[in-house]
């Protein structure tokens, strides 16, 4: 069972738990116990690639099974209100990077670019801070396949790659592969881990999965097929008042859903993996591992929503689970907000690692120890000039009742406003409903101040 603990439940938990643990494991850190250069954490980043923030049965899916995902929840915290601040790849993963808003490092688009290198990223400041880094995996900005900044080991292909037959750049020199794309990485992430480190790691394992055209494993082809899947559009989604664009779904969207979730098993089999490397390795103990996905993912939403892109939470939110020995009681719930640009001033602080002023984001280790989480924050979509994607530029903020999301670049399209305590799947806009008023000038007075904090600008 799940326990949601108060902030002085918590933190007395919490401390007496490090307490112990700092008693059986005497090089490992805890939450009252200063981070040096004898005791940093290793550290793995998994990303996926659209993966709902539903798509694990820990979060609550009614058939997916994901029991190593479920591990790191068991043994860690699980955050049930993570977002992204962009639903689209490239900014997202370069945000996850940097710490910092699209608008700031300036990967708007998925357009093949890399991060102003103005921005530092988590990587290359461990990496300074005396961390032995390797990427492993989808990069997904900058379309070349070649090394980047922070790493001394580097495995990638270029820009979306294939589950199969994948052409790798594996420390600047080309490999041609025929595994099961998932199933390689892992084979790669699992050979660095059991290498010898003379230094705390950083391992960043990035999924292709499970992104379109989702191909499942040979060996997960037929899984599933007894389960019937329904619609979710709700029926008492009131259409009308919300804007007519990105309602598009295939005539085999069925078939399409389940190798969706098929795809998902092999990279929770990847989780499962990674966890018994470490035990084997005798370094669980002491590895933080962060699991997230880059954006969400619609299913039929809304009228038949597909893709991401748009402010809806489906798109916005995102899978965030956080095992992290001798700092967080194991199955905990977070309920805070958090967002993809906190990652990189997280990852910083368990390794005592100084952030840099540059970063937007901030350390989510403050709300685990009890502290007020954000209230508010902006979500920004930026239009892509390829016309397959004919959605509108969006700028919205969430607080944790209400969302109101705008399309300032085109006036034919209505605001909407949400009360997401009564309306958690934001079925009716309020918008217009003169009895709102007041809370959509307060929104707007919320969305201009968080613009104003975060410098924002249209590219």
């Amino acid at each position: 069972m799940k326990r949601h603990y108060t902030r002085r439940v918590f933190l007395k938990m919490a401390g007496l738990t490090a307490a112990l643990s700092l008693q059986k494991h005497p090089a490992t850190f805890g939450q009252n116990k200063a981070v040096t250069s004898t005791n940093k954490p290793n550290i793995i980043f998994i990303l996926t690639d659209d993966q709902r923030h539903d798509a694990m049965s820990c979060a609550g899916h009614p058939w997916l099974k994901t029991p190593n995902m479920d591990r790191l929840a068991n043994e860690g915290v699980l955050f049930r209100n993570a977002f992204v601040t962009t639903s689209l790849c490239s900014p997202s993963r370069g945000s996850f990077l940097t710490g910092c808003y699209a608008h700031t490092h300036e990967v708007f688009r998925n357009t093949g670019k890399d991060p102003n290198p103005s921005y530092p990223t988590f990587p290359q400041l461990l990496q300074r801070g005396g961390y032995e880094t390797a990427f492993i995996g989808k990069w997904h900005m900058s379309r070349q396949d070649s090394p980047r900044p922070g790493y001394e080991h580097w495995v990638s292909f270029s820009g979306q790659g294939r589950y199969g037959n994948n052409k790798l750049n594996v420390d600047g020199q080309a490999v041609s592969s025929e595994t099961y794309v998932t199933d390689e990485l892992t084979n790669y992430a699992v050979r660095f881990l059991k290498k010898q480190h003379n230094k705390p790691f950083m391992l960043y394992l990035s999924h292709k999965a499970v992104h379109a055209p989702f191909t499942p494993a040979k060996r997960h082809a037929n899984l599933y097929s007894d389960v019937k899947i329904e619609s979710r559009h709700n029926p008492k989604d009131n259409m009308n008042t919300k804007p007519k664009w990105g309602r598009k779904m295939d005539k085999n969207w069925k078939s399409q859903i389940l190798d969706y979730y098929r795809s998902l098993v092999a990279v929770d089999e990847s989780v499962g993996r990674v966890l018994e490397t470490l035990e084997q390795i005798r370094a669980l103990d002491n590895t933080v591992i962060i699991f997230a996905g880059d954006n969400g993912y619609f299913h039929g939403e809304h009228g038949g929503m597909w893709d991401k892109r748009a402010a809806y939470e489906p798109s916005m939110r995102i899978p965030l689970i956080m095992r992290c020995p001798h700092l967080v009681s194991s199955a905990t719930v977070c309920e805070e907000m958090v967002l993809n640009i906190d990652l990189a001033p997280t990852i910083l602080e368990l390794a005592g690692v100084p952030a840099p002023g540059s970063m937007q984001g901030q350390s989510w280790l403050s709300v685990l120890k009890g502290r007020p989480g954000r209230k508010s924050f902006l979500y920004e979509y930026f239009q892509e000039t390829d016309r397959r994607f004919k959605r509108p530029t969006v700028i919205a903020v969430r607080t944790k009742q209400w969302k109101y999301v705008t399309y300032p670049l085109d006036d034919s399209l209505t605001a909407e406003l949400y009360n997401l305590s009564t309306d958690p799947e934001e079925l009716n806009n309020l918008f217009g409903n003169p009895g709102y008023a007041d809370i959509i000038e307060q929104m707007k007075r919320e969305l201009a101040q968080l613009k104003k904090k975060t410098g924002f600008r249209y590219p």
